[in-house]
């Protein structure tokens, strides 16, 4: 289908919480077509879900430690010791921060098709598996950020070159 132009922190849509799947459709095979090529189409990216290309609806792609696919309606399970690690996002784009996520995630939802998909990993894929399904709650990983990490994240954000596009 397309690759899809990313929004940017700002854009009321990465706040907002996205919208249940309730039509497993043409609409929605297209709408996960395009998150596939999106994510092949930026560099940098382990994952993109669907608000980050301005659909409110509760899909995302991600493509992270040796996986790929996409998971409609996800609802995470946590477990394991924090870790912090170097995190980043498209719709934050030339910033990375360390950010503390759980160890170890599994999604459940369904594929494009209405079938059922589990999808658990640690390291690097649990972390984007936690990333994306907190863009489908309207979070972003700047609000996992804590103390000093979070002020210098904010004020990096400001005189970003690219914030004075992005919408308010």
């Amino acid at each position: 289908m397309a690759i899809r132009s990313i929004r940017l922190l700002g854009d009321p849509v990465l706040r907002t919480v996205a919208d249940p799947v309730t039509s497993f459709d043409a609409a929605l095979r297209g709408l996960v077509t395009d998150l596939l090529d999106t994510l092949r189409g930026v560099p940098g990216r382990a994952g993109v879900a669907a608000p980050q290309i301005g659909v409110g609806a509760r899909v995302f792609a991600y493509e992270a430690g040796g996986e790929r696919g996409h998971v409609v309606n996800p609802t995470i399970e946590l477990s394991g010791d924090p870790r912090v690690d170097e995190e980043g996002c498209l719709s934050v784009p030339e910033l990375s921060f360390p950010t503390p996520r759980a160890s170890h995630a599994t999604v459940r939802g369904f594929d494009q098709h209405g079938e059922p998909v589990t999808v658990a990993g640690s390291g690097f894929l649990a972390r984007a598996l936690q990333h994306e399904t907190d863009h489908l709650d309207g979070r972003l990983y700047l609000d996992a950020l804590l103390g000093e990490t979070r002020r210098q994240a904010l004020r990096a954000v400001r005189t970003a070159p690219w914030a004075a596009a992005a919408p308010r």
